[in-house]
This record gives structure tokens, C-alpha cells and sequence, in this order.
């Protein structure tokens, strides 16, 4: 990985939604801990809340990226998965937590693979190493997670912990993004 940032715009909008992204993530996981899995109407809030944060989050970034050429299929393809997930979690969360749990598994495959994708194209802008390994987790978690639900789990308070990680490689992107613009202005 070069030391270098091609894009600074690109990255200073990146290092600021990693920022925000993390500080998010650790807010709601907290409050979905505090909830102890519960199912009732604070838990779908929480559970809808998350994936709609998500596609905002993506829209944000794509609107920032300012490189109105280049495709960003993955990206959209996020922001739809993430807001059609969001309804069926709202809905899965009220019929039980085992189908909430299969409905947040394939959502974490569904959303780690296009942040896979996009890391891998981003990587000239710095601090992706930890949004790659952060989308290969969100997979591989993701199917632990479907496999879970549809044998019956509805240990749904484990989701809590698997947006903590991704809230570590978010901070971790952040603070790399940081190091390198610092670089690059000679700060």
C-alpha cells in the first residue's frame, strides 16, 4: 500500500465518515447491548436504524466522491440492499428474532461484499486495507449469522459486537486517512 493519497478531497470526505460511521456504531451497539436482545418496539427501532444509517452513509460517500465517470454500481447496490434490508428487519423483528437474525446474516453478506468491492477500487485514496478486511468479515459473519437464525437462535444482541468490529476497522480507516493527508501537506 502506497504512503500516498491521490485524492485528497476524496480522502478528507472518507476520514470524516469513518469518523461519523464509528461514532454511530458505538452509540448503537451500546443501546442494542442495553436492550439485552429484547424483542419489543425499542429493538426494531434499533434493528431498522442501523441499516438505514448504512445507506445513508454510502449515499453520502457517493455524493462526495465527486468522480461522476467512474461507475459506483457497488455502492447503489448497497444503498437499496441496505434500505430494503432495513424494512424486513423492521418486519422480521415483530415475527421473531431467529428470522430477524437470518434477515441481518444475508444483509451482512449482501453489504460486505459491495464494501469489498469499493475498498479495492478507493485503495489509491488511503486507509482501505481495514474497509477490505472489514467487508470480508462482514461475509463471513454474515453467513455465521443466517446459519444461526434459520437453526432457531435469536441471540440478535451478538449483531451488537459484529458492528463493533466494523466500528474498530472504520476508526482505524479514519486515523490512517488522517496520518496520510497530514503527510501529504507536510503537517
Amino acid at each position: 500500500m502506497s504512503a500516498s493519497v491521490s485524492s485528497s478531497p476524496l480522502s478528507s470526505a472518507l476520514r470524516r465518515l469513518y469518523f461519523v460511521r464509528f461514532g454511530f456504531t458505538v452509540v448503537w451497539a451500546a443501546l442494542l447491548f442495553a436492550t439485552g436482545g429484547a424483542a419489543g418496539p425499542f429493538l426494531t427501532v434499533l434493528l431498522i436504524v442501523y441499516p438505514l444509517f448504512d445507506a445513508g452513509s454510502v449515499f453520502w460517500q457517493i455524493r462526495s466522491e465527486g468522480d461522476g465517470r467512474r461507475a459506483k454500481v457497488s455502492e447503489w447496490i448497497n444503498v437499496v440492499v441496505s434500505v430494503v434490508v432495513a424494512i424486513g428487519l423492521g418486519w422480521a423483528s415483530t415475527v421473531s428474532l431467529s428470522l430477524a437474525l437470518t434477515v441481518w446474516g444475508v444483509w451482512a453478506i449482501s453489504a460486505g461484499l459491495p464494501q469489498l468491492i469499493t475498498a479495492i477500487r478507493n485503495r489509491r485514496s488511503g486507509g482501505q486495507v481495514p474497509q477490505m478486511l472489514s467487508g470480508g468479515i462482514s461475509v463471513l459473519a454474515g453467513g455465521a449469522f443466517a446459519a444461526q437464525g434459520l437453526q432457531g437462535s435469536g441471540m440478535i444482541v451478538g449483531v451488537a459486537g459484529y458492528a463493533l468490529v466494523g466500528a474498530v476497522f472504520f476508526l482505524v480507516s479514519a486515523v490512517r486517512l488522517t496520518v496520510l493527508l497530514r503527510k501529504k501537506v507536510g503537517v
